[in-house]
């Protein structure tokens, strides 16, 4: 028995959401309240003054990729200014690596290389990307291939093309595309499935590789405040996670999407949503609707904006993604499609009514859908999600992060973006994350974009963007609290501090909830619990 006392406890309980101490026992959260409450029922608790802190529910990112972001940790970063300075880091990875060694690197974003077609000064679909040629000064001797912080874009250099069998000539894959300039030559931009064309030649890391890489970013993550996350990659990532669990290092309570392409394999096995334990548990089955505003590969129902030949990119209509999560929820398996563009929305939604109807008529009971980001809806769709039930799998730093786009390629439109106030106004519950490493899974980053729509130096503006979709910050954590626990049908041992609860919890110097929201770029965990076992400490 422990009892943690002399805090400011944030439960997220309505029927006490604060109080200065907790009880605990093994796992679980026995009972909170004050110190003198609590002693005279535990006398012979172990005791831990905490000086005063702030303590929050553990926090979940309810979309992160957590083999891409744990191996990105190794990657170049790409994010940078200006080109010159990401080249400038892949020439020095370069000076170290083995003469044909694949350079990887991770987070360049075009748009902020180029803010206009002019500054680049080349025709054709090339003119406001990278280059290959720009690869090929600083990295001659090895193949390189760096993805976009979309990822849903590559940009690799001519060894990396050679080896990938890739030419002038290669006909475009569907749902993607060989960029080329004016003259018909390939640029070393890859959107959407053309980026597999190369990436399937890199060596793959092995699960071992995967596994040490996941378990060297646990306590980074710890760190950050959080206990848990929500996977939305791949099959190695489930094998990596498996032996983590095994060995006993697992120390995130993760919930593991299936890819679409193994759906036929989930259920020949019958497996199920919900299947596993408070550490490692079956998700949904994550489908692809559209790309990303980034690369305009996000699906939409009019062209954006000086673009009238383009309406992005959609993978399936409604149709067949119905016949998808029909075959899913047969065996108790739910959704989870990614979805950006309004189009591309639309479709989803149009699919997820025909299967409540489908559940509804062969007595099935309603699973827990998602739709990933819905980032962007048309005004006749807004109440859609509320009224089909389901949930909105949001990440609130793609707004601060995209809002130039967003007002570049889609102009007005982009009132209806990002409208996470919107969703909660209409009833939809909420699962916060990031998208890591598309974004830093740091959900106090995810907090302040969420309560000011404003990026670290205060841009747009005082009152944010589009501020009429800010959260107030007690909506905001329970996004990152309660809504992932509800989407993942923990809702009755997650998300908050209260009896019978998991004890993961983590502790803050600082008060969110008093604190000015700039306070909130700088918060970390200064202690991170998970299962009543503290694994963080600063």
């Amino acid at each position: 028995m422990k009892i943690l006392y002399n805090a400011l406890v944030y439960t997220l309980d309505s029927s006490r959401p604060v109080v200065s101490a907790i009880a605990m026992e093994r796992e679980h959260v026995t009972a909170v309240g004050e110190k003198d409450d609590l002693l005279s029922v535990y006398d012979r608790a172990e005791k831990q003054d905490m000086g005063g802190k702030i303590i929050l529910p553990g926090l979940t990112d309810a979309h992160i990729h957590l083999q891409h972001y744990a191996l990105s940790l190794q990657k170049i970063d790409c994010e940078t200014d200006t080109l010159d300075e990401c080249l400038r880091r892949v020439q020095e990875r370069a000076r170290t690596a083995k003469p044909g060694e694949w350079i990887l690197g991770h987070g360049w974003n075009q748009n902020n290389w180029f803010p206009s077609p002019t500054d680049r000064g080349v025709g054709g679909e090339g003119e406001n990307w990278p280059s290959a040629a720009d690869l090929d000064k600083v990295a001659p001797n090895n193949p390189v291939y760096l993805t976009a912080k979309s990822l849903h874009a590559a940009w690799a250099n001519s060894a990396a093309l050679k080896m990938a069998g890739v030419t002038n000539d290669s006909p475009d894959p569907v749902n993607g595309q060989f960029q080329r300039d004016a003259h018909g030559e390939l640029t070393g931009i890859l959107l959407e499935t053309a980026m597999q064309q190369v990436s399937w030649v890199i060596p793959e890391p092995s699960v071992e590789d995967v596994s040490a890489a996941i378990e060297q970013a646990q306590p980074v993550l710890w760190k950050m405040g959080l206990t848990g996350v929500h996977d939305f990659d791949r099959r190695a990532c489930f094998m990596a996670l498996q032996q983590l669990y095994a060995q006993r290092k697992l120390k995130l309570r993760v919930t593991k999407s299936i890819p679409l392409d193994d759906l036929d394999h989930a259920v020949e096995l019958g497996l199920r949503t919900g299947f596993g334990d408070d550490w490692l548990r079956i998700g949904s089955v994550k489908a692809f609707m559209d790309g990303a505003l980034g690369p305009r590969t996000a699906a939409m129902l009019q062209p954006y904006l000086n673009e009238p030949g383009n309406r992005g990119i959609l993978n399936m209509d409604a149709e067949e993604l119905f016949e998808s999560g029909r075959r899913a929820v047969e065996v108790g398996l739910s959704m989870a499609v990614h979805a950006i563009g309004d189009r591309a929305n639309h479709e989803v939604l149009d699919a997820y009514d025909q299967l409540r109807r489908f559940e509804r008529d062969r007595g099935l009971p309603p699973l827990r859908h998602r739709i990933e980001h819905v980032q962007i809806l048309h005004p006749d769709d807004i109440s859609r999600l509320a009224e089909l039930g389901v949930i909105a799998s949001m990440q609130p730093i793609h707004a601060t992060s995209d809002m130039n786009m967003a007002d570049q390629y889609w102009g007005e439109r982009a009132t209806l973006s990002y409208a996470w106030r919107t969703q909660l106004q209409q009833g939809v519950r909420l699962a916060l994350g990031s998208d890591a490493p598309v974004e830093s899974p740091n959900p106090f980053l995810g907090l302040h974009a969420a309560v000011t729509r404003q990026r670290a130096d205060g841009s747009p503006r005082p009152d944010g963007w589009y501020p009429e979709q800010r959260l107030s910050i007690q909506e905001a954590i329970e996004g990152y609290t309660l809504g992932p626990a509800y989407a993942t049908g923990l809702e009755t041992s997650l998300g908050k501090l209260a009896p019978g609860y998991l004890a993961d919890l983590i502790v803050l110097d600082k008060d969110p909830f008093a604190a000015p929201p700039s306070d909130l770029l700088k918060m970390e965990s200064s202690a991170t619990m998970i299962g009543g076992e503290w694994i963080w400490h600063s």
